[in-house]
């Protein structure tokens, strides 16, 4: 088998490989040529070719996504680093393990008008777990003129002067690689290892010259504490409402939840994006408070907030916790806490099972009417929702009441950002259907390749669906040569950014027009012939619907639909929907 010449290159592919990460997303370039070598003659990794870095890092970002174990993105010198910034920066508030290798220039190239070079060290600071900046190996010329020459005193202590400092400098390398690698799994985030390298660059051996040190993780377990004080305050709390973010499926034991939901002091709201389910929870938060008045939130008002999971979606609940705040709000995760709505009193720094396995078993139920009230109120929300979208005319929320129960059971669901997420957390999705969203940052730029990627580590059939600004930007993510047959695009194509109509400003104006809601005439045909892509389109209900017949059959080909709706009624169709169904 053959392997990179360079004793540093060697020395990051045998950690990666010691540390099981198996799937290498690598971006073209001469700099980090010993690393893609190295990585792409060794069997044991899953390497992909993807030319658009900003593409590569999100894909990687995808596939972690599913497996929950560190991807690594390996890219040349120079700006083509900065371009992983965006996924970088979704994985560190995401927890999604990430592995960085960057190739750069030695030290001495770095600063002096040198082409393709820029200050890569440390450059993810604020967005990273860990930062490893690498040395590079001393010259290999200067050992073979030391060995070459006769060993007379003062040569022999230069060579084993050069010997010592190479081992010191392999030593600081396991080290620095080990760490970074072992924090990312540890602690589930993106890391940074940059990797300088001296040419030449593509030379090549037969057998391994370093046998580098493998530092194995450290596990530490996290004992929860004391909790007889916060079951006493739960005991007497007659309204309890817990939040659910993020959450990845199959991650909290169901009969954790079936207790929770038999106290009727107790109040679970969820999103789609939460993955958990029960038909006692509320799945579409907005639906419930989105009308209500100030009596009504002051009846909603929590006397302790319970949150788990990660990022919620829903601004309306931000909006009504940071004004009728809870008198107490704990939260539950192995993650960093996010005091979102002002008042975080408690973090109980464990998994959500290992909590629950101590705190339930000593809470008893009380009898409330906070539970059914509000269950009984999003009884009534739910039959006006239906009764409003039987009315509503042909537009972006009929859409997308028509796609999401075209979804197939037991499949996985990826959203978009802006109006996508949002129009989902509307509807109630069958609870075999999986759903991910990057909401740790919660950017347009890199959904599709996310998607791709994820659609690649799972088993199960994934659906993506998508606004037309989300895709056009992100439209490179097509440029690959690993999208799944059975992976299926549907992007929803109102002419701009019909979000900006929601929110409030000056429409209908040339202003708004050019710079908010960015009109255009774009369509995803060219793209799909150009990448492989069957492509069909849809303009109103019974064209969508004869569509979704036979959108998810087996085919020799991914698949995109583009559903064209109108840009001029959506706005007023949503904000409508609130007030009917109050």
């Amino acid at each position: 088998m053959k392997h990179p010449k360079i004793p540093l290159a060697q020395t990051v592919v045998q950690l990666c490989k010691a540390k099981n990460i198996q799937h290498i997303v690598l971006s073209p370039g001469s700099r980090n040529a010993p690393l893609t070598i190295g990585f792409s003659h060794d069997p044991f990794f899953n390497c992909y070719s993807i030319v658009d870095e900003r593409c590569a890092a999100f894909f990687a970002l995808g596939i972690a996504q599913q497996i929950q174990e560190p991807v690594a993105v390996v890219c040349t010198s120079g700006s083509a680093l900065l371009n992983y910034y965006p996924a970088v920066a979704e994985a560190f508030y995401s927890n999604i393990p990430l592995v960085i290798l960057s190739a750069d220039r030695p030290k001495h190239l770095v600063g002096i008008g040198d082409g393709q070079t820029i200050n890569q060290e440390d450059v993810f600071k604020n967005h990273i777990l860990y930062s490893a900046n690498l040395k590079q190996d001393l010259s290999e010329e200067n050992k073979l003129e030391l060995e070459e020459l006769p060993l007379l005193k003062n040569i022999k202590n230069k060579l084993e002067k050069y010997l010592g400092l190479q081992r010191t400098i392999q030593q600081h390398n396991d080290e620095q690689i080990n760490a970074a690698i072992n924090t990312s799994i540890s602690q589930k985030g993106p890391i940074h290892i940059n990797v300088p390298f001296n040419e030449p660059l593509y030379d090549m051996v037969d057998e391994l010259v370093v046998n580098p040190k493998v530092i194995p993780l450290s596990k530490n377990g996290i004992e929860v504490e004391d909790l007889s004080a916060f079951i006493k305050q739960w005991n007497i709390a007659k309204r309890k409402l817990i939040l659910v973010g993020s959450n990845l499926p199959n991650t909290v034991n169901q009969n954790y939840l079936d207790i929770l939901a038999a106290d009727e002091s107790v109040l679970v709201l969820t999103e789609t994006t939460s993955n958990i389910h029960h038909e006692r929870f509320i799945p579409g938060i907005d639906k419930l408070i989105a009308a209500l008045n100030t009596k009504e939130f002051e009846a909603l008002k929590p006397d302790i907030l319970l949150t788990f999971g990660e990022l919620v979606v829903s601004k309306k609940i931000k909006k009504f916790l940071r004004e009728y705040k809870p008198k107490q709000h704990w939260h539950i995760g192995e993650h960093n806490a996010n005091d979102t709505y002002f008042v975080l009193n408690k973090v109980f720094k464990t998994s959500v099972n290992t909590f629950f396995s101590k705190f339930l078993v000593q809470t008893k139920a009380i009898q409330s009417d906070y539970n059914n009230f509000w269950l009984s109120a999003f009884k009534s929300r739910r039959e006006k929702h239906e009764d409003y979208i039987k009315l509503m005319p042909y537009c972006d929320f009929k859409v997308f009441a028509i796609l999401l129960k075209a979804i197939p059971r037991h499949s996985q669901f990826q959203v978009g950002n802006s109006s996508a997420i949002r129009y989902t957390q509307l509807f109630d999705l069958d609870t075999t259907i999986q759903v991910f969203c990057n909401r740790g940052t919660s950017g347009i730029d890199g959904s599709t390749s996310t998607a791709i990627g994820a659609a690649l580590a799972s088993p199960l059939q994934t659906t993506y669906i998508t606004g037309d600004l989300s895709f056009l930007y992100d439209s490179n993510a097509l440029w690959n040569n690993y999208t799944p047959n059975n992976f299926r695009i549907i992007v929803i194509n109102n002419g701009g950014g019909g979000i900006f109509r929601i929110l409030p400003g000056h429409k209908n104006t040339s202003n708004f027009d050019t710079f908010f809601e960015t009109k255009h005439n774009l369509t995803a045909k060219h793209l799909c012939q150009m990448f492989g892509f069957e492509y069909a389109t849809a303009t109103n209900e019974k064209e969508l619907s004869v569509h979704l017949d036979n959108f998810y059959t087996v085919g020799k080909q991914p698949k995109l639909l583009e559903v064209f709706t109108p840009g001029d009624k959506n706005d007023e169709i949503l904000l409508n929907y609130f007030a009917k169904i109050k």
